[in-house]
């Protein structure tokens, strides 16, 4: 299969077309292609199982789509309508000003993409926060925008095109829509880039651990906020020697599923130099009672299971880097997928817990695995592996999967740059999730 030029934004890009097509045909001789299931690995050894439907493009070139992170559900509670954001690049960073464009996806009219709004608060990795609000789900989404000389967080009806403003975006909202709690992306997007924003510079970045910056509630309601918790706070809770000479910041917020507590971690590194150190907390949502539930320097991605439990990867001194279930009161660590579930990745649970979706960062062939696991049985299900080209990879503007399930749990979407542009694709995983899978 030959490619268009055209699904290459940048001419820098057009070299990658060769190259994507050798890794496909060696995909195919493995076995093993882009949006098929091939293998399915259990107590370590490999049997083979019938494939899964192909990932199925539900955007299309030569515009970039994508959705942004893994957290977030990008379907409306129809299920008819999918979010994305559109531009015109997919292999540099944004530009200060630079903007994408908003819109929705129609399932059911050959998935048309319909533009509501643009922004210029967006970034790779995590786009504009954009996504589907509280019992309105069907209708209204929130995102973040710019005004001014500030950032500043919109609620629209995608029908009726109404809206309201916020006077602060958001990072995390609550799953029934009345609160968020939000950070300082002009920080992040120095300290952290592809997570921030390039929009405005940066206010007191020459403060390591300012105390007017850091974590903000909002009440969605009202537009009611305020600083709840603060970087000199952060680097003076159990200050040891790690944080001499660093630069602290927060990043990757998330709600429990009732609301009733988030996670955030605080992250630094000192100045110059690369690798950063991260500490996983968990806060009420008007900052009190914060409990540090990892101290050992590296936390990477989570997601709650339930009100009281978090699945993070992370490490311990007795079983190293895994992924873990982290007991939110008594801190208690316990292994998940020992020997199964053995990369980081963007873990999400299935709506009914019984799944876990995960992913995997490029392999030395650029291939990164899209994977099913079954909690009851700790079995893994490879979904598909998808080739990424090498002038993006570990580049700010890199495209990780990022899957993300359907409100049944019946359906993953992912981001991808294995067809030669950034798009979104949706595959349909009910074979296994409904229990036919295995017989």
């Amino acid at each position: 299969m030959l490619m268009d030029d055209s699904r290459f934004p940048d001419r820098a890009m057009a070299g990658m077309r060769a190259l994507w097509t050798r890794r496909r045909v060696l995909a195919g001789a493995m076995g093993v292609a882009a949006g098929g299931v091939v293998r399915r690995f259990a107590d370590a050894a490999a049997e083979s199982q019938p494939a899964f439907p192909p990932a199925l493009a539900v955007s299309r070139g030569p515009e970039s789509h994508f959705f942004g992170y893994y957290d977030k559900c990008p379907w409306d509670k129809t299920g008819r309508y999918l979010l994305g954001m559109r531009v015109g690049f997919f292999d540099r960073d944004p530009q200060p000003g630079e903007r994408l464009v908003l819109g929705t996806i129609d399932l059911r009219d050959g998935s048309r993409f319909k533009p509501f709004d643009e922004t210029a608060a967006w970034s790779w990795q995590q786009g504009t926060m954009l996504q589907w609000v509280g019992s309105a789900a069907d209708r209204e989404v929130i995102y973040n925008s710019l005004e001014g000389d500030r950032y500043v967080s919109i609620i629209r009806d995608v029908h009726s095109g109404a809206s309201r403003k916020l006077p602060r975006p958001i990072y995390a909202v609550s799953q029934d829509g009345t609160q968020a709690v939000t950070l300082d992306y002009e920080r992040v997007n120095r300290l952290r880039p592809g997570y921030g924003y390039i929009a405005l510079p940066e206010k007191g970045a020459e403060d390591p651990a300012p105390r007017d910056r850091g974590i903000y509630r909002m009440d969605l309601r009202s537009g009611e906020s305020r600083l709840i918790l603060d970087l000199r706070w952060a680097s003076e809770h159990r200050r040891d020697e790690r944080f001499e000479d660093a630069e602290h910041w927060f990043n990757h917020l998330q709600f429990n599923p009732s609301g009733t507590r988030f996670i955030f971690l605080h992250r630094w590194r000192k100045r110059g130099e690369r690798p950063w150190h991260t500490r996983l907390y968990t806060a009420a949502p008007d900052g009190r009672e914060p409990r540090l539930l990892s101290d050992v320097g590296m936390v990477s991605h989570f997601d709650w299971r339930d009100d009281g439990t978090i699945l993070a990867w992370t490490r311990t001194e007795q079983h190293g880097p895994r992924f873990y279930l982290i007991d939110d009161v008594t801190g208690e660590h316990t292994v998940v997928g020992e020997g199964v579930l053995t990369h980081d990745g963007h873990c999400s649970y299935s709506p009914d817990r019984k799944w876990i979706i995960n992913d995997t960062y490029p392999d030395r062939d650029g291939m990164q695995t899209l994977m099913l696991f079954r909690v009851a049985d700790s079995e893994r299900i490879v979904v598909g592996r998808f080739f990424q080209p090498e002038a993006i990879r570990g580049k700010p503007y890199r495209c990780d999967l990022h899957p993300r399930w359907n409100r049944d749990g019946t359906e993953i979407c992912i981001d991808s740059t294995h067809e030669g542009s950034r798009q979104l694709y949706v595959i349909d995983v009910s074979g296994c999730t409904r229990g036919q899978g295995r017989q």
